[in-house]
């Protein structure tokens, strides 16, 4: 879902060669998501290969992370793992949600309307284990580090910020700065471009970079602070927050409580919105657990290991793999951007 606070924070606009030679942590599942949602044939059908196997989350892997090798950049890939039970509610939402958007596809493909196919194909996206283990397989293979979060990924994502093993997250979500990431990283594509949510429509983009402290002196008040503005908003584990109250109100309103957070959560009447405390959900944000013996160490790529799982499996071209691959490490040929169906 992610915590809807853009309007009422401070960024900078940069630029990928910016942070060359930096090493930047990827909210794994977030990406994945996005090329779930993005990547698909004129129709909204997702990429597959001739055994029907969904190929879109690996073919916008693939151009991303070599794009972004090339323009020096040392990645390391986090992955979710358990849920907290709160979270899993809310996945429960989504599932309903998915489920709805597949009958109205259906629908508008019995009608032969390609706009509302397109628009409804993008609210199916499901990341499944498959694609999860062929993500990691991939990354892997090319040489960079991934790490098994034991609960949320963009939680452990934060910890490494916070440890100084990276620079910065790189999520399209605001989540981790809820769990204390110094540096999140957004629109970090290579297109510059960037699909606005529920609809057909692409923006222009610019990878934009946000700094915890300056938006907490920004927005004069503490991380604690932030994180019930967050729980007023709604987030993962207690999902549409608090009717009536957006990013403007819920700061006004830990503002004006201060550290009071039980009177708030009284006055603005939790209790008629949520089944659990206040408590529960604060608890689950400031106590996640992490994975603190991860290691970052960086491999030389298995060319064999990623032509085996692009071209002997998904029946990617053998020449535009071998370029790309060549393009990034071994610059034997001009560097160049190429078109996402380049890879077929």
């Amino acid at each position: 879902m992610g915590l809807a606070i853009k309007e009422i924070l401070t960024y900078n606009d940069i630029e990928i060669g910016d942070l060359k030679g930096k090493i930047l942590v990827v909210d794994s599942f977030n990406l994945l998501y996005q090329f779930l949602t993005t990547i698909r044939s004129r129709d909204g059908s997702l990429l597959t290969n001739s055994h029907g196997q969904v190929t879109s989350h690996l073919v916008g892997l693939f151009s991303r992370t070599t794009k972004l090798m090339s323009s020096g950049i040392k990645l390391a890939f986090v992955f979710d793992g358990e849920a907290p039970m709160l979270k899993k509610q809310e996945r429960e939402r989504r599932k309903h949600l998915k489920q709805d958007a597949q009958k109205q596809y259906e629908e508008a493909m019995e009608d032969h309307d390609l706009e509302k196919m397109k628009m409804f194909a993008a609210r199916t996206s499901l990341l499944t284990s498959d694609m999860i283990q062929e993500a990691k397989q991939l990354i892997t293979a090319l040489g960079i580090p991934v790490i098994q979060a034991p609960s949320e990924g963009e939680a452990q994502a934060a910890f490494m910020v916070r440890q100084g093993d990276a620079y910065a997250v790189v999520s399209q979500d605001f989540d981790s700065l809820m769990h204390g990431t110094p540096k999140l990283v957004r629109n970090l594509s290579i297109t510059g471009k960037r699909k606005v949510a529920n609809t057909l429509h692409y923006e222009e983009v610019t990878p934009e970079l946000f700094s915890l402290t300056d938006n907490l002196n920004h927005l004069g008040i503490d991380q604690d602070q932030l994180i019930v503005m967050g729980m007023l908003i709604g987030t993962d584990y207690n999902a549409g927050g608090i009717k009536g109250i957006g990013p403007k109100k819920a700061l006004d309103a830990v503002k004006k409580y201060k550290k009071n957070f039980d009177l708030l959560f009284t006055d603005v009447k939790w209790k008629n919105y949520f089944d659990m405390s206040w408590h529960d959900v604060f608890d689950i944000i400031t106590n996640m657990p992490m994975n603190s013996t991860y290691h970052l160490q960086w491999k030389t790529p298995d060319i064999d290991a990623i032509k085996e799982l692009l071209v002997g499996t998904h029946d990617f071209s053998e020449e535009r793999v071998e370029k790309t691959l060549n393009d990034v490490h071994f610059d034997t040929k001009k560097k160049q951007q190429k078109g996402l169906g380049d890879f077929f």
